[in-house]
């Protein structure tokens, strides 16, 4: 039976630990944001323009969802660690599954704003290549944090809330 698990959290959570350690157990194919941007993106900015950036996200939100899409049709599990910040971007994902006949699952992973802190300095330092696929600054963290999205009770009936 196919299943979509969406991964969300604020940044420093441990989305992309708990993605690999989830696929590895349930034998899913994960997706991660962070490396398609560094390989097919990186080498062009040259600054730190969001719009810029939001723009080519969006691009390859689409050839995930693609890619994802013929997995979940052979009853395939697909996890996606896209960050998904805010709702609006989680019901977009969780819409195009319901299209499929699929529940999607949110499982959001929570942690104190300190400890985050602590793992992205954490990773800054060890640049682990599974983790690691660009370095957070400080600025990058302040300017994330206000934009998480806490998911609803009504986002979670499907999914769970992991302290991470």
């Amino acid at each position: 039976m196919a299943r979509l698990i969406l991964v969300c959290g604020p940044i420093g959570v441990g989305k992309t630990s708990y993605s690999i350690s989830l696929a590895k157990e349930i034998g899913a194919v994960r997706f991660s944001i962070d490396p398609w941007m560094q390989t097919l993106y990186s080498k062009d900015m040259t600054g730190l323009d969001f719009a810029w950036m939001m723009e080519r996200v969006h691009r390859c939100y689409e050839q995930i969802w693609e890619v994802s899409a013929q997995i979940l049709a052979i009853d395939g599990t697909v996890i996606l660690d896209l960050g998904f910040t805010t709702r609006e971007l989680r019901d977009f994902f969780a819409n195009r599954a319901r299209e499929l006949g699929i529940s999607a699952e949110i499982h959001y992973l929570d942690a104190p704003t300190a400890v985050r802190k602590q793992r992205v300095e954490k990773r800054n330092a060890e640049k682990d290549p599974a983790l690691y696929a660009f370095e957070v600054t400080d600025s990058m963290f302040t300017f994330m944090e206000p934009r998480f999205e806490v998911p609803t009770p009504e986002e979670l009936v499907n999914g769970r809330k992991v302290t991470a």
